[in-house]
């Protein structure tokens, strides 16, 4: 099997607190597959590696790195691709830009992200980097459909040790605030092509035609949306919700998704710093201007530009003074919802918040009832319909939970709304139409200057797929089966159109439900409250938000959910779980030198990846391997060898010891393959017969501030210095 030019598994290098964590964990990987002759290789599709790969004329021959993200994103098209893939950065701006910072300090002569490109090369550079921003890893590999699931030991360990829930009361204030129309939702066209077309979108206003973008192919059978948002919609909605905010006396809190939605989101985020800064800005926004303030950066960023101008900060302390209290993303370092547009993003933010019984953080240091401003109304009735549920019902019990699995629409970039090349800030009042190459009007709106048009779509291929995929595991569980669909939608009802008649030829048609949003969500709650389970069928977006809301409800977090897709060709991409609180975890290792990330989720994909190589091809010891770390990860649940949060106790080094130790007991225990018992018994004995030293030397360094070289791209020595302290155990593992 390893004398492939590609290795049996591809684990993906990362950033932030999965990458600490793998320089601990792959070291343990790359030695027991070994033992059964499978290779583990690595591809970089961190954001340091994805910047340095876009500029190797930037670099020296020894700082150049390859393309690992093209390479994988031809990898997974092919029936050998078998990739687990950790969370990496969907990157904001102000990512973007430390990034580039932090790599220019190392020495890397890479250009400057230029906010206001003005020559040919700014205009290169920033092209260069607008293709790194927001969630450009997944679509390039996500050649297949998603099914999320907690795994049977994660569920079976949630039930058995509950985590706390916050009450809710029926008297909570907590509520989601959207827009009532002029938004993405109400303005969405959609439409089935019944041939392959190219398309062109352009602005036409009194002053004349411009192209926004062409040379748009779609193959037939395609479902194109195009809509938009008012921008003078949103900013009357946001004034509004700021005042009844205050008068409610909430927190007031924005929730989005900046990084996913790396176009639209980001604009939308501005209009809400503008709009909480109103009066500043109407004051100073000349001077703030040429100062490089841009609100779609976060109010941290405006704050840093304008520190040195008195007359701006008072004004700033006016209205602040006078605005209600703001949901804090860390009140004791005055962080607030606003500063930055990549720190809360609502797949994260909203469960988190109803997990707490509608509370946030305040400003005060205590918690409070929150408004919840989710402009779009797309997706907003899901946390509405949750919360009020809540409201109604009181906390769900995890102890007695059933589980809702996810199967969503996300292959070949299916519906990447707000990340797609086709979202443009309009610059001036016209209609903006999509045009077929034979003259068809696809799509058309009237728009205003600063409105946010954007279009996505979805291929045929994928959306035959994803059904089948929902009707093979609905078959395989029996459990009740929704298509989060609503008729009343555009996009939808394209999609309605798909759907049922592929289940009606299937015969299965009395096995699905197809109901919108919020009646699915409403459904779901209802069918594990009573301890049963549900399958959420959905797209792209809800899978993205489902898949942190349910998990967080059932698990208290959605980094141990089971995630596999399905490659359309034949391969298998494993995912590992999200990387929300990752950032706060690099702070605390490079603080105190302890890493409270859980490897659960990689666990889990592990052990999913060698079986799914045991079946591609026929390798009987893969299937041995990924028994033996099911019974590890058991293991690990039920002995509690989950990382701690403090320092001073366990960490996620620890968890690795044990799962290496458990990993080679359950190996050396099996009587399936002989040769592996014996390879690994005296491993496991060793690792048995050293724990007091091993454990010792990994409490040992923690409580002391650590260097690993860098954030975004630390130094692989110093990082392996920090990640495997363990002399006792590094001797034992190799």
């Amino acid at each position: 099997m390893a004398q492939s030019n590609t290795p049996d598994i591809i684990y993906t290098k990362v950033d932030e607190a999965p990458e600490r964590a793998s320089a601990s964990l792959l070291p343990i990987i790359q030695r027991f597959a070994s033992a059964a002759d499978i290779s583990i290789g690595t591809k970089d599709i961190s954001l340091a590696g994805r910047i340095l790969a876009a500029f190797p004329d930037k670099l020296g021959a020894d700082q150049r790195v390859p393309d690992d993200l093209a390479e994988l994103g031809e990898l997974v098209k092919t029936p050998e691709a078998n990739v687990i893939k950790l969370p990496n950065i969907s990157a904001s701006v102000p990512q973007l830009v430390a990034a580039v910072t932090e790599l220019q300090r190392q020495g890397y002569d890479i250009p400057d992200y230029p906010e206001a490109p003005s020559t040919d090369a700014e205009r290169a550079a920033r092209a260069a980097y607008d293709k790194l921003k927001g969630s450009a890893v997944n679509p390039v590999l996500r050649e297949g459909n998603s099914d999320r699931r907690a795994a049977p030991a994660v569920k079976r360990f949630a039930q058995n040790n509950p985590h706390r829930m916050g009450d809710w009361s029926s008297e909570s204030q907590t509520r989601v605030a959207s827009m009532d129309g002029n938004d993405f939702f109400s303005n969405e066209t959609s439409a089935t092509l019944d041939k392959a077309a190219t398309a062109r979108i352009v602005l036409e206003t009194a002053s004349g035609e411009t192209v926004l973008h062409e040379g748009v192919s779609y193959p037939a059978g395609t479902v194109v949306d195009a809509t938009y948002m008012s921008a003078d919609a949103l900013d009357a909605f946001l004034k509004g919700e700021i005042e009844k905010t205050r008068s409610d006396g909430t927190l007031f809190s924005l929730h989005m998704k900046a990084t996913m939605m790396k176009v639209s989101d980001p604009i939308i985020f501005g209009h809400a710093v503008r709009a909480w800064l109103a009066p500043v800005f109407e004051a100073h926004g000349a001077r703030m201007a040429e100062l490089g303030v841009n609100p779609n950066s976060g109010l941290g960023d405006l704050l840093e530009r304008v520190k040195g101008d008195a007359e701006i900060m008072a004004a700033i302390e006016k209205v602040r003074a006078e605005r209600p209290p703001m949901y804090m993303v860390n009140s004791d370092k005055g962080i607030t919802n606003l500063h930055v547009p990549s720190d809360v993003i609502i797949d994260a933010s909203m469960p988190a918040l109803i997990r707490a019984g509608g509370k946030g953080w305040g400003p005060d240091g205590n918690e409070h009832d929150t408004t919840c401003v989710i402009p779009d109304n797309s997706y907003a009735p899901v946390y509405d319909e949750a919360i009020e549920f809540f409201k109604a019902n009181g906390k769900l019990d995890p102890a007695t939970a059933g589980t809702v699995q996810n199967l969503g629409l996300m292959a070949q970039k299916a519906e990447e709304y707000g990340s797609h090349p086709t979202t443009f800030e309009i610059p001036e009042d016209g209609t903006v139409k999509m045009v077929l190459e034979d003259g068809t009007v696809l799509h058309s709106h009237d728009v205003k200057t600063g409105d946010i048009w954007r279009s996505a779509s979805a291929r045929k291929a994928p959306i035959e797929d994803w059904v089948a995929l929902a009707i093979e595991r609905q078959k395989a569980t029996g459990y009740r089966s929704i298509f989060w669909l609503d008729a009343s939608r555009a996009h939808d009802a394209e999609l309605i159109a798909y759907v049922k008649p592929i289940l009606e030829a299937k015969g299965v048609a009395d096995r699905f439900e197809i109901m919108a949003p919020r009646e699915a969500t409403r459904a779901s709650l209802e069918t594990i409250t009573k301890g049963e389970n549900t399958i959420a069928i959905t797209g792209n977006v809800l899978r993205d938000y489902l898949t942190d809301l349910f998990p967080i409800l059932e698990l208290a977090t959605s980094a141990k959910m089971l995630s596999i897709v399905k490659l359309m060709n034949g391969g298998g991409l494993f995912e590992t779980g999200a990387g929300g609180s990752a950032p706060k975890h690099v702070q605390q290792l490079d603080e105190e030198n302890h890493l409270r990330w859980d490897s659960l989720g990689e666990f889990c994909a592990l052990g999913e990846s060698f079986k799914f190589l045991a079946d591609a091809k026929g390798n009987d010891r893969a299937r041995v391997l990924g028994e033996a770390v099911e019974e590890a990860t058991q293991g690990i649940l039920d002995h509690g060898r989950s990382p701690s949060r403090k320092a001073g106790e366990p960490d996620n080094r620890d968890s690795h010891y044990w799962f290496a130790r458990y990993w080679a007991e359950a190996l050396a225990a099996q009587t399936d393959d002989a040769a592996l018992a014996e390879e690994f018994a005296p491993v496991a004995k060793a690792l048995a017969e050293n724990e007091a030293a091993i454990t010792g030397e990994l409490a040992e360094v923690q409580g002391k501030p650590v260097d690993t070289g860098g954030y975004y791209h630390p130094d692989d020595d110093k990082l392996t210095q920090v990640m495997r302290p363990s002399a006792t155990l590094n001797g034992i593992i190799g």
